[in-house]
């Protein structure tokens, strides 16, 4: 996940079982950081990243709205 400040900008799935591989997450680091570099820049903040390798379930927004 990449974060700018408070904001979570993206989630990336990985494969557990290539984080024995050298650079398997410094590829989506550099990419996401090409992908936001206008966003960062204007910010003038570091980017965070945190890698979670538990799946990560996030309460559904819609659950109870009736439609």
């Amino acid at each position: 996940m990449m974060f700018l400040g408070n904001d979570l900008l993206e989630a990336v799935p990985i494969h557990r079982e290539d984080l024995r591989q050298p650079g398997y997450l410094g590829k989506f680091k550099r990419c996401l950081k090409k992908k936001y570099e206008e966003l960062i820049l204007q910010s003038g903040t570091s980017p965070e990243f945190l890698v979670e390798t538990e799946p990560i379930v996030f309460p559904d927004q819609n659950k109870g709205l009736q439609a």
